[in-house]
């Protein structure tokens, strides 16, 4: 039997083999299993060449598969069957894809292989244009994000599981102002994460702000709820559609919130899981979005709001290609300082694929680029070495490597300024360059 410490590491990274950005919520409950007795979470010895599950998980975590960081035939076999990856050391201490240790325990996992397991019908794909972003490092914790709007109620920036977050505790009808740089357009993208731990707890977010009650205006809106629904409430007040569906996972951890919508047809996630998908949103556009805490929330049960990602809806890849000679995509995400693609990539991959596969004459060179965070040295290798990854990946899925080059450029060629949160959002990105 193992030590209790090496038990209590790797039931802390189960925690982690659900959606990475999604996981860190259940950190509480995994602690009191632990304490239950972790030698009926974890049985199995690490070893070097690991194939074998992680059991015991808690909530909605699916077995992962405990891998050393060398041993590349295991990673690769566990994350192509759609299981999440825990590295380890030889002696079975977490550690990053490179073999560093690691503080979080998120960084030692890697995410299924893109169009894999849940994510195989996974079809959201972000805009390309940033309208808003913030993730809340430029200001203080206990302090009110001073890029968002105060309307009423308690809200300030918390430090929660090693992450700035915003944090909501209160009153009912608590509100906020997202401001935007231009009115939504008719194409966009919204992306954050939220945690609610009170079952009855929701927010609703309008396109246009209102004086009034959120529901008593003739437009629609979408709602977050892990128990009333997460989805989009259309027209309601006119006997018109409603399209949402439950998921748990709002109570139990900070999971991932997209929404999509390209004129009146909209849809909504909750991380791989479409929860909504209605064409007939008559979302009114403006400068500015409104979000509203429609329940309630205190000190013993805050709501937690994760970094907001606004942008403009997504181009015709090969209309620019052929217009510019190259297009941005901002679809691709991958693990923290890896070059593991992460399963979200899945319909942003694909569309590069269809296009290639369309187009049998075109030739592409895929180019990494970061923002100016971190060191020169560090962005330019993690850069090649992304754009490597997803040349790899277009190859496996079967199209001719002749047609595909890779090169990373680091933060050397920035399409946007780097002092605005904005501005370093749109450049991390992957540019596809005709040849």
């Amino acid at each position: 039997m193992k030590p209790l410490s090496r038990l209590t590491i790797l039931v802390l990274l189960s925690l982690f083999v659900v959606d990475a950005a999604s996981a860190q919520g259940v950190f509480g409950r995994i602690l009191d299993a632990t304490e239950r007795g972790a030698e009926n979470a974890v049985s199995r010895e690490v070893q070097n060449r690991s194939d074998r599950a992680v059991t015991g998980l808690i909530g909605t975590a699916s077995d992962a598969i405990v891998c050393t960081f060398t041993d590349e035939a295991c990673i690769e076999e566990a994350r192509q069957r759609g299981e999440h990856v825990v590295l380890t050391d030889a002696e079975g201490n977490p550690v990053d894809a490179s073999g560093h240790p690691v503080e979080n325990p998120n960084d030692a996992v890697l995410p299924p292989a893109p169009g894999t397991g849940v994510w195989v019908n996974y079809d959201f794909i972000p805009g390309n244009r940033v309208l808003f972003y913030e993730d809340y490092t430029q200001d203080r914790v206990g302090d009110f994000p001073r890029r968002l709007e105060f309307l009423n109620g308690n809200w300030e920036i918390a430090e929660w599981q090693g992450r700035r977050l915003l944090r909501n505790t209160g009153p009912r009808h608590a509100a906020i102002l997202i401001p935007l740089q231009e009115e939504l357009p008719e194409r966009f993208t919204i992306e954050t994460e939220v945690y609610f731990p009170h079952s009855n707890q929701r927010f609703v977010l309008l396109t246009q702000p209102t004086q009034g009650y959120y529901n008593s205006v003739d437009y629609n809106y979408f709602q977050i709820s892990a128990v009333h629904g997460t989805g989009v409430h259309a027209n309601r007040n006119q006997g018109l559609s409603e399209s949402f569906e439950n998921d748990a996972r709002i109570n139990e951890s900070l999971v991932p919130i997209r929404i999509m919508v390209d004129g009146e047809y909209a849809k909504m996630y909750v991380a791989e899981n479409r929860t909504a998908n209605i064409p007939n949103a008559v979302l009114p556009r403006s400068e500015a979005l409104q979000l509203i805490n429609i329940y309630s929330a205190s000190e013993e049960n805050p709501m937690y709001i994760g970094s907001i990602r606004i942008a403009a809806g997504g181009r015709d890849l090969y209309a620019d290609l052929e217009a510019n000679g190259r297009v941005a995509t901002h679809g691709i995400y991958f693990a923290t300082a890896s070059a593991a693609i992460r399963p979200e990539s899945t319909p942003t991959l694909q569309e590069i694929i269809d296009l290639l596969q369309q187009h049998p004459d075109l030739r592409l060179r895929i180019e990494g680029h970061t923002d100016n965070t971190g060191s020169a040295e560090t962005n330019q290798t993690l850069s090649e070495q992304r754009a490597g990854a997803i040349r790899n990946y277009l190859v496996q899925q079967g199209i001719d490597g002749g047609r595909l080059e890779a090169a990373g450029f680091g933060q050397t060629q920035p399409s946007a300024d780097n002092a605005t949160p904005e501005g370093r959002q749109q450049n991390r990105r992957v540019e596809l360059v005709r040849i």
